[in-house]
């Protein structure tokens, strides 16, 4: 049986410059500072507002600068995923767009979309493609502009999202680091409290359909919270379970920035202190694919090889799922 593992080995994001405080929308929507924080813990959030620019300008910056940061060519990368629930079309992939921009002529690339689950999702898949020896270089991308979906009048939605993007590059590794294990699940049911009611083939778009405004989130919060709150922490509990971790060997908590209570819940269910949970949402707000690389980039410099750290995510869809890693290097 082989021993050989995934392991990331460099990590890097890009951001918008213009931010979306709670102060600016407090102007747009009724709403304010306070009611935001105490229910999200969100302060900003980062906004693609340049013409023309879409979700593939982000994961190019992002893998550009990853394959940089790492000493990787273009010609170099057998794979790239991208996970997105925010695609620049509904074909070509966008992982396509996002190969071509950055000059990756050589790979097989193709989008995976399980909502906010996408990073996880995609991180397992190509991890599969590494442990079979097929390929040695795997760039996956979590990249979604939020803003292009957001209703700003819904005042219980345009509150949670911002946009960004980031990427990490998996190499083979035998020593004994790299993605250990994953728990993924889904639930269809979940469809009906978080989607995008128009714009697929179920309901294309319409004079009707824009006037609706059915071109953008929509999310019934309660239930969400609920499903999210429960099984993003029974994954978490069942990954340490499985690979016998009590909380002591938890390095770090990487959780899927939705909501601060959700990240809370999570961590005590984990039995995890604070100072082991990795929090940026205040910042950024939920940025769907892009929420888990933007934290492991911004504590990448604390990371230990060998550090034992725990990826969780919950999605539309629905979908959840865990992640168990053993980071693999020491940041210079």
């Amino acid at each position: 049986m082989s021993n050989i593992k995934a392991a990331i080995t460099g990590v890097r994001i890009y951001v918008p410059e213009e931010k979306l405080t709670n102060a600016d929308l407090e102007r747009m929507v009724e709403t304010n500072d306070e009611w935001i924080r105490t229910r999200t813990g969100i302060h900003e959030r980062r906004i693609l507002k340049e013409a023309g620019k879409a979700t593939s300008d982000m994961g190019a910056a992002a893998v550009t600068a990853l394959l940089e940061s790492t000493g990787t060519s273009p010609d170099e990368v057998d794979l790239l995923i991208c996970a997105t629930a925010t695609p620049d079309h509904l074909f070509p992939a966008t992982a396509n767009i996002i190969s071509d921009k950055c000059g990756i002529k050589n790979a097989l690339s193709f989008d995976i979309m399980a909502a906010c689950s996408g990073f996880i999702y995609s991180l397992t898949t190509a991890s599969q493609f590494i442990e079979t020896g097929k390929y040695k270089k795997v760039v996956v991308v979590g990249a979604d502009k939020m803003s292009s979906i957001v209703d700003y009048t819904d005042r219980t939605t345009c509150i949670i999202f911002g946009d960004g993007a980031g990427a990490v590059l998996l190499e083979p590794t035998e020593e004994g680091v790299g993605i250990m294990d994953s728990v993924l699940q889904s639930d269809g049911m979940g469809r009906e409290f978080l989607h995008q009611k128009a714009g697929g083939s179920m309901k294309p778009a319409s004079i009707a359909t824009v006037e609706n405004r059915e071109h953008f989130v929509y999310q019934e919060g309660k239930t969400v919270f609920k499903f999210a709150v429960s099984n993003m922490a029974d994954a978490a509990a069942k990954i340490m379970e499985r690979n016998q971790l009590q909380s002591d060997d938890v390095a770090w908590l990487v959780p899927h920035q939705a909501n601060l209570r959700i990240i809370d819940a999570t961590a005590r269910r984990m039995g995890l202190d604070a100072s082991k949970v990795m929090i940026n949402i205040q910042r950024y707000g939920n940025t769907t694919n892009g929420t888990i690389p933007l934290c492991l980039h911004e504590w990448e410099s604390k990371l230990k090889k060998g550090d034992n750290i725990v990826l969780a995510a919950f999605g539309g869809g629905f979908t959840w799922g865990a992640m168990y890693v053993k980071w693999a290097y020491d940041s210079n």
